[in-house]
Parts: structure tokens; sequence; C-alpha cells
């Protein structure tokens, strides 16, 4: 029931007061402190690193570099207590909007200058854990004389891998696709071929690589006496396209399988076989989506190229485990992984680019 004109309900309440901003002092001084002590960190660490090193000019450069990029979390940080003290005067001030503004900003500073004061510890730890006890750890991994001695094999090791992947991606691509196109073939007709796609899928899928390398490298030259004139490399060609084959299947079946119906049903319509409709209607608007998938697999097929070594195949890995025999240290062995990571990071960060190239133009659309 309203109220009568000029008369004041009884049942309204007065507005509340506007609280005040968050404090700011508080991050500011837990920022401080994270800062101050992963500097100290990187410090110690420097100096492990130098002393490591029996005081060479370049490992006391990268110590003090890592020092000085230590130091710059203190910027922020000093700018989140000029926001608390800001925030201070014009609270005092009764300017409560400008307060919550400088609150914020303070805030938000205190916040970077205690990320990257976290991050500072972290690699102060690292360092610390790397060249503590006298170097333990440097001279198993990172021995860099053992990087050296075995780098010029090691690298013509692992044009083998490259070789290896690409051939068997090439294969794969297109046995993936043959065995997608029988899981969805239509009708009574096709259902034969179904059931054997879908039984290679799953058997293939259940088998470790490494088991299928096994039983394809040194099974297939015992049954296929032909073979045994085979390079091994070609046979690891063989295992890798088997294995990868059942799940580059799966990911051209999902592809296919997220168009509409009603352009298959679009197509026939106008005439077209299912072969027809395959090539010019689904692969064509499938092919975008499997992109990022397929790319994925071609990472993971890259770097099961090493399981290629049970079978004493001389790529990369097989070639640093003897340089490891050789010198005690398992240095050659993690030159090995960093060939893996320098091949494999551009390739994932390419796959983010797809995938969020593909995200913006969904939602631009």
């Amino acid at each position: 029931m309203t109220s009568a004109p000029g008369l004041v309900r009884d049942d309204l309440q007065p507005a509340p007061e506007p609280s005040p901003p968050q404090q700011v002092a508080n991050l500011a001084v837990f920022a401080l402190v994270v800062d101050l002590f992963g500097i100290a960190l990187v410090v110690y660490g420097a100096k492990l690193l130098r002393d490591y090193n029996h005081g060479h000019v370049l490992a006391t450069l990268v110590g003090a570099l890592l020092v000085l990029i230590s130091l710059y979390p203190l910027w922020p940080t000093i700018q989140g207590f000029s926001g608390a003290r800001k925030r201070s005067g014009l609270l005092g001030g009764g300017q409560l909007v400008a307060a919550r503004r400088a609150a914020a900003r303070g805030r938000e500073d205190a916040s970077i200058g205690l990320g990257y004061g976290v991050a500072a510890i972290i690699v102060g730890c690292l360092m610390w854990l790397a060249l503590t006890n006298q170097g333990a750890v440097a001279d198993t991994f990172f021995r860099v004389n053992a990087w050296s001695q075995s780098f010029s094999q090691a690298i013509q090791g692992f044009w083998i891998n490259i070789w290896v992947a690409v051939v068997s991606f090439v294969l794969v691509l297109i046995f993936g696709l043959v065995l997608a196109i029988m899981r969805m073939l239509p009708g009574r007709a096709g259902a034969p071929l179904r059931l054997i796609a879908t039984v290679y899928c799953d058997v293939f899928r259940a088998i470790p690589a490494i088991v299928t390398v096994l039983l394809v490298v040194f099974g297939v030259p015992l049954a296929f006496t032909f073979t045994q004139t085979w390079n091994s490399a070609y046979l690891g060609v063989v295992a890798l396209t088997l294995t990868y084959s059942a799940y580059v299947a799966e990911v051209y079946r999902a592809g296919l399988a997220s168009i509409h119906p009603s352009q298959t049903a679009a197509a026939r319509s106008l005439g077209l076989g299912y072969a027809q409709t395959l090539r010019a209607v689904l692969v064509p608007q499938a092919v975008r989506r499997m992109v990022p998938p397929l790319l994925n697999d071609f990472i993971s097929l890259q770097k099961d190229t090493a399981l290629l070594s049970i079978a004493a195949i001389p790529e990369v890995l097989t070639v640093t485990k003897l340089w490891e025999s050789k010198l005690f240290t398992l240095a050659p062995v993690t030159l090995a992984a960093v060939f893996f990571i320098i091949i494999t990071i551009p390739q994932a960060r390419f796959v983010d680019y797809l995938v969020n190239k593909d995200a913006a133009k969904r939602a631009g659309g």
C-alpha cells in the first residue's frame, strides 16, 4: 500500500555508511618480506654458482645478472607502500572514491611485487638445489664438458628421431583417416569394416607403444625374412605408425562427427555420394577443428621416438646412453632432453596459438 503524498514512511531505513577501502600496508609488508627472502636466496645461489665454477668470469656475470633481476620486485612493492600512504591521506580528507582508487592501485602493485618475489624464491631454491653439496646435482645432470663431448654424435642421432617422427606421422595421417572412414561407414554393408576398424583402434590403444616397438622390431624380421635386410629405423616407423594410427583415427572421427548432421543431409539431397560428401563437405569443415589435436599427437609421437632406443636403433637416447656409460654422468642424457625441449616447445605454443585463434573467431562470430 503506497503512502499519501507529502508523508514520510516510517519503515524507511537510513542508507548504510560506505565502507572504507581495504588495507594496503599489510599486503605491502608481506610482499617486502617475500622479496627480501627471494633476493637473499638468489644472492646465495649466485655465490654457489661462482664457487662451483671457481670464480669464472662468465659464472660471476650470470650470477650478478640474476641478482639484479631479483631486485625488480622491490619497485612495485615500494609503489604499494606509496599507495597505502595515499589511501590514508585521502581517507583522512574525506575523499572516499579517490581513496578506493589509491588502495586498489596500491594492492595491485603490492601483489605484483609479491608474485615476482615468489618467483625469485623459486629460482633461488633451484640454484641452491643444483649447486649445493659441491655441485653434485650439476655434475650429475648438467656437466658442460660432457655436453660438448657428446654433442656432435647426439645431434646426429636426433636427426634420426626427427626423420622417424615426420615419416611416421605422414603415414599415420593417411592410415588414421582410412580407419576413421571405416568406423563411420553407414548401413549393414559397412558393419564388418566398422567392426574391424573398432577392434584395431581398441587393440592398439590398449597395447603400450614400447611393447609394439619390441614386437615389430624384433618379431617382424623373424616372421618375414625379407625384412631382415631392412634398416631397423624402418621397422620403428612401422611400429609407431601402428600405434598412433589408432589415436589419430579417433581424432578424425571426433572432428567429422562434430559437423552438424544437416550438412550431410544437404549434401546428399544435392545428389552427392558418401565419398563426395566426405571430400567436399565434411572434411574441409572438420580440418580446422582437428588441427590442434593432430599437432598434439605429433608432439607425443615425436617424443615416443625415444622408445626406439630399446631396439638399439642409433637415435639420440641410444647415443647419449653410450656416452653416459663412458663418462659416468647423466649429462649426455640431459642433453637429449634439451633437444626434445627445444623442438617441442615451439610446436606446443603454435598449438596454443591455433586454439586461441579459433576461439577468438568463434567469439567474434
